[in-house]
């Protein structure tokens, strides 16, 4: 990883740098003007297209850091593209004060020539021999691809000399007051941040593990919860996980920030952390894939690139791993068998996923057993690499189409999640804010369906949404998905507000617990809302959680022996679930079975089957 010594990146990656401070001597056209020079900056399939060539240049890059600073390196990419090979091998490196004069950087009397890349995407660092002080800084290109164009991406590495009469640069500095650990840490460390936080609350957490990786490492995580380690009744679970795709790094250093936080204003008091810690059990799992992680880790934050360590070691990706229920429960639609032959919830998984021979990751396998094990009822997977919230279905119901809009029947209540979150980031909706790559999700206020913006089949939100009662999300936390370990704090306050609001919608819609006229709960009913077509179950002792948009459902309750009941159910505006208790009596056939059975008789039916089958034995 790169050191701190060496100064972090100035920013263009996590867009510090806004576009006007980047120049390039010529340029094609728009697309491929020096807005798109960022380091990892990403193509949308319409325009990876365009198979053009950049013109060949002798200037191509130009930044303006708008004060002094000492700058110490460069990273470089090519351009990203599935057609075109373009990139540049050799360049010099020239500064300047007042961008006129320009000192070109030396190796005794010569002038100092820095090897490049050898292909386009993976990052290559060269270093200064040693730093220097400037305002400006230029990468003039002197040899490239043969067969291809001269195009860059590009870092600059920099520390911003002090200057307390520089307005831009404060007025554009977040800072942070949370006493936090920001930095990166390894498998190891983290593990033990995991146990101080468990040792400053012991009452409030507990650290447990789901399984393990390909490569042996166990998937920990935290639990929050003012009684840990036990299901209350009437309490809803709720999850974050991070780090599915090993390579994107802020999710992971997020969470560990989360548990820090929480623990911290616990035990200071602060009112909205005890109420959520009291009312809620929280788990949270921050590195799914810690086996990519150490991939990513040992190249670096600049210079792990936009893939590596993204896979699980075993080379599947984690999050779309999952069995594909969409076309199972569309197949069944499409042949009318719901809901009378097919449930419209908790679709069973397929055996062949079941499988030992399954191309099925190990660590997609412990999530699975997780999710299934604990009644979770939200959660929120961060990912990396944009600003945006998205929410299911993630797979386009028409088998041809690469983007399409595909709602769940909870469409309304998925759409409130996403903007909850998206609404207190500090940037997701923020009109004016420079998009990520190609596209500006602040037009949609930050969210999308997952299908809209490119169709995956598999998703571990697609799953959890079919086959449990939890609703699940994607957030995107940021840009860079392996930011500078300067950036965190920013990346905290970016994110802090959003993860907490997020986690207070679990107590949004209605709540209750489903007992027989002897009190006793009752498991796995079902309970469906009149309008919407996807049920869901109580949970073992008979307690369920169905979040709802605020307003009055007819709610009916069904179990296995037991008569079906209903009634009107009010959502109101204000965080907190309303109670919606259902007791069921024994329905008569159930009645009648327990008296037959009592008394050693057979129903009239049974009877008439078994002299029937004599009858043919004869």
């Amino acid at each position: 990883m790169i050191r701190q010594k060496n100064c972090p990146p100035l920013g263009l990656e996590t867009l510090k740098i806004d576009d006007f401070q980047l120049h390039a001597s010529s340029m094609r056209h728009y697309g491929l003007g020096p807005h798109r020079g960022r380091l990892n900056i990403q193509v949308r399939s319409a325009l990876l297209l365009q198979r053009a060539s950049a013109p060949r240049l002798l200037l191509l890059r130009l930044v303006d850091a708008r004060r002094l600073t000492k700058f110490t390196g460069v990273v470089t990419q090519g351009r990203s593209s599935l057609w075109s090979s373009d990139w540049v091998s050799s360049y010099k490196v020239l500064l300047s004060n007042d961008s006129h004069s320009w000192v070109t950087l030396k190796n005794g009397s010569r002038d100092l020539i820095f090897s490049a890349n050898r292909e386009k995407e993976i990052p290559v660092l060269n270093l200064f021999p040693k730093p220097v002080v400037a305002r400006y800084i230029r990468i003039n290109p002197r040899s490239w691809y043969a067969s291809g164009g001269i195009c860059m991406r590009v870092e600059i590495m920099g520390c911003p000399m002090p200057d307390p009469n520089n307005y831009y640069r404060r007025r554009n500095e977040v800072t942070t007051t949370d006493n936090l650990d920001f930095r990166h840490h390894s498998y190891k460390e983290m593990r033990q941040l995991m146990k101080v936080v468990n040792e400053m609350c012991p009452n409030i957490t507990r650290i447990y593990n789901i399984g393990k990786s390909y490569n042996g490492q166990k998937l920990y995580a935290i639990e929050i919860s003012d009684n840990p380690g036990e299901h209350e009744l009437g309490e809803p679970e709720f999850r974050y996980t991070a780090g599915s795709h090993g390579n994107e790094v802020l999710g992971r250093e997020l969470l560990l920030l989360l548990m820090q936080f929480m623990c911290q204003e616990y035990l200071s008091r602060n009112t909205r952390i005890r109420r959520l810690v009291d009312e809620t059990r929280i788990h949270l799992l921050p590195s799914v894939n810690p086996d990519g992680y150490e991939k990513a880790c040992e190249a670096g934050s600049e210079l792990s690139g936009w893939s590596l360590g993204r896979w699980s070691q075993d080379g599947l990706d984690i999050h779309h791993n999952f069995p594909d229920l969409n076309s199972v429960l569309w197949e069944a639609e499409a042949r009318k068998w719901v809901p009378r032959k097919f449930h419209n919830h908790h679709v069973p998984i397929p055996d062949w996923y079941r499988s030992t021979n399954a191309t099925v990751a190990v660590e997609t396998r412990a999530l699975v057993s997780w999710m299934e094990k604990i009644p979770f009822v939200l959660g929120g997977n961060l990912q990396g690499g944009e600003l945006v919230v998205t929410f299911p279905f993630d797979r386009t119901r028409s088998v041809t189409a690469l983007r399409e809009a595909t709602p769940t029947a909870d469409d309304h209540v998925f759409r409130w999640l996403a903007f909850s979150y998206a609404s207190t980031h500090r940037l997701m909706t923020h009109a004016s804010r420079r998009v990520c790559h190609t596209d500006d999700f602040a037009k949609e206020d930050g969210t999308i369906n997952g299908a809209s913006w490119h169709t995956a089949a598999g998703s571990m939100n697609d799953f959890s949404y079919l086959h449990t009662n939890c609703f699940e999300l994607s957030m995107f936390v940021g840009c860079d998905k392996f930011p500078h370990e300067t950036e965190l704090p920013e990346e905290w306050e970016n994110n802090r507000e959003s993860l907490l609001v997020f986690m207070e919608q679990v107590h949004r819609g209605i709540k209750g617990v489903v007992r027989d006229v002897q009190g006793k709960g009752l498991a796995n009913a079902i309970i469906a809302v009149d309008g919407i077509n996807h049920d869901i179950r109580t949970a073992s002792d008979g307690d369920y959680w169905r979040l709802l948009n605020p307003g009055e459902y007819r709610v009916t309750v069904r179990a296995e022996g037991f008569s079906v009941s209903s009634k009107v159910c009010s959502v109101g505006y204000d965080i907190g679930a309303s109670r919606c208790d259902f007791v069921l009596g024994r329905s008569n056939l159930s009645r009648i079975k327990e008296i037959m059975q009592k008394f050693n008789k057979q129903p009239i039916s049974m009877r008439q089957r078994l002299r029937q089958r004599h009858l043919l034995d004869t």
